[in-house]
């Protein structure tokens, strides 16, 4: 599960990179999928794989266990009280509002939208510790598919910095990778449904 450069990730064509300019990319991963038949698009993929496409393994589920313990007795995951002025979504313009399939600010799971386009989805948390956006996209290309993820963080305080050093080594090597792994699952699940049976997007 390959993490590419910044360079590598601006070189695709996405909406994001001008939309979070200025946001710090923290990692960009990628991971090829079989091109089982054209057309398919991230909307497609996620209706298929329940919205979000990971699902997290055992040892992943037992490392969030313990974060949320920590992150529930320190108080870290409450949202910060300046986060309606301060959601990305703030960022959005009308083009943007009319081309996006599901409302910003939406929870979903511990993330709210701030878009969701047809190849293109963009999610983000504010709490204690961080001010952070995920990015899953697909893109097809002559021979695969090419599913992106990649992580920006803004910080929120002298605790960010500490917060990301303390959990880099589990997200690169430990979560990440578990979770483009269960792309790979979901992929093969949405590859043997009929494309009728696919092609709604997602609630």
């Amino acid at each position: 599960m390959p993490q590419i450069s910044r360079s590598q990730f601006e070189r695709v064509p996405l909406r994001v990179h001008d939309f979070l300019a200025g946001v710090p990319l923290h990692n960009a991963w990628t991971v090829d999928l079989p091109r089982v038949r054209p057309g398919i698009t991230l909307v497609e993929f996620l209706r298929a794989a329940g919205a979000f496409p990971f699902e997290p393994s055992p040892i992943v589920r037992a490392l969030l266990r313990i974060r949320f313990a920590i992150g529930r007795a320190l108080g870290w995951d409450r949202e910060r009280d300046e986060t309606a002025t301060d959601t990305f979504a703030a960022r959005l313009t009308r083009a943007d509002l009319a081309q996006s399939l599901a409302p910003a600010g939406r929870r979903e799971g511990l993330f709210r939208i701030v878009y969701r386009f047809e190849n293109e989805q963009l999610v983000e948390v504010i709490n204690r510790t961080v001010h952070g956006a995920a990015l899953n996209a697909l893109i097809e290309t002559p021979d695969v598919y090419r599913f992106y993820f990649a992580v920006y963080v803004r910080s929120v305080g002298r605790l960010t910095p500490v917060y990301m050093a303390m959990i880099d080594p589990f997200r690169k090597w430990i979560i990440y990778p578990s979770l483009l792994r269960s792309v790979q699952s979901a992929w093969r699940r949405l590859s043997a449904r009929p494309a009728s049976a696919s092609s709604a997007a997602p609630a």
